[in-house]
């Protein structure tokens, strides 16, 4: 993974750049942002970076034998450890090294691999993943031995937070007495979920959302789309790389989701149960598919924020069809501050539950009766 590969976010480009060139690498890092944000993709690049033979100014070169090892994740001074949970695959015990094969398809394809992808990739959507004290112990045996071939031997924990307390105190020590030319990053979406004494010995780098511009150039070069196009994708998304991705799969899909949503908010509103009923066995049917009902739910989400935006915000802000602005115009009244906070919690949930197969009928029957009382919640600030 080279920089340039890596959407925006030059700023941290250059400071990690900086690092390099006078020597100050520090030997612990934390990369904190979401997983749209390319905190995980910089993490590579950097270890790339410091190890290549043949280095450019502000990049590795991509073709030594370094670089053509770290770009097939193969090298072996570099140590990926991620959280797993027993499968049908691995009964007992499970780290990172029994899962390498679908770890590398997965971070090959998508850089920004979100954490939801990566328990479906292994098939564990109803276990708990993490990264346990066997984990641990599996980190500290790759940097005790000797270097094969690299400047720095590199470790990446992604989503660091997934470390159990043991875990992380088994780390402790390898992070305060750090063999020569290590380097560990812990990569995390939520950095408070870290043992503070691991926090305090690390040097934070906070990745915010993507600027627009650089995604927007991306999205027009790498998925075909008109300028205009990739720009309203990249606002839409809010500088998440990954949202954007799950926008552009919508494309053609939207008139669908809005008619959907549409009736389905009538239908709330109006509390009548056996339409709701019929609703639900519709967008549950298998024909559906869990991938379209959570894109569905984003696309709910998204619809919730431009209501609540129409309320309280300039008009230029919103992102809307025409289709879309007309029918806000009515409903958004509905959505303020005295439901939104727990409308939006309520269809994150929802948007999990499906990612990690519960029974769709149940998910989005327990959201419509939930969404019917909430949309008669006075607003309390008028």
């Amino acid at each position: 993974m080279r920089f340039k590969k890596i959407i925006g976010q030059e700023d941290i480009k250059a400071r990690l750049i900086q690092t390099v060139k006078d020597g100050r690498i520090s030997h612990a890092q934390l990369f904190t942002g979401g997983d749209g944000s390319g905190n995980f993709a910089m993490a590579i690049a950097y270890g790339q970076f410091i190890n290549c033979i043949d280095p450019t100014e502000n990049d590795s070169c991509g073709v030594c034998s370094s670089c053509a090892k770290y770009e097939k994740l193969v090298h072996p001074d570099l140590t990926f450890a991620y959280p797993v949970a027993t499968s049908a695959k691995v009964t007992a015990k499970p780290v990172s090294k029994h899962y390498i094969t679908e770890w590398r398809e997965a971070v090959l394809q998508n850089p920004y691999l979100e954490y939801d992808e990566w328990i479906s990739k292994i098939e564990i959507e109803n276990k708990v993943a993490m990264i346990s004290v066997n984990e641990s112990s599996e980190i500290l045996k790759s940097v005790v031995y000797k270097r094969f071939e690299a400047k720095y031997k590199v470790v990446i924990v992604w989503h660091a937070e997934k470390m159990n307390t043991e875990a992380s105190n088994r780390l402790l020590k390898f992070i305060e007495e750090p063999q020569d030319n290590t380097l560990i990053i812990l990569v995390s979406d939520d950095s408070e979920k870290i043992i503070r004494t691991i926090l305090s010995r690390t040097q934070h780098l906070k990745f915010n959302q993507i600027e627009l511009d650089p995604l927007a150039n991306y999205l027009k070069e790498n998925c075909e789309l008109s300028q205009e196009k990739a720009m309203q994708v990249a606002a839409f998304s809010d500088g998440d790389y990954n949202s954007a991705l799950r926008l552009i799969e919508m494309e053609g899909k939207e008139t669908f989701f809005f008619e959907t949503f549409k009736n389905w908010m009538r239908m709330c509103f109006a509390g009548k149960l056996p339409p709701l009923i019929d609703w639900v066995e519709e967008i549950s049917a298998r024909s559906v598919g869990r991938e379209q009902q959570k894109n569905f739910l984003s696309y709910a989400l998204r619809l919730l924020r431009e209501s609540i935006i129409s309320n309280y915000a300039d008009d230029d802000l919103l992102r809307l069809s025409s289709g879309e602005k007309a029918f806000l115009n009515k409903f958004a009244p509905f959505v303020h501050t005295g439901n939104i906070l727990e409308l939006n919690e309520l269809f994150n949930e929802a948007h999990y539950h499906i990612g990690r197969n519960a029974n769709p009928k149940l998910v989005f029957f327990n959201l419509s009766t939930r969404v019917t009382k909430l949309l008669r919640t006075k607003n309390v600030n008028l």
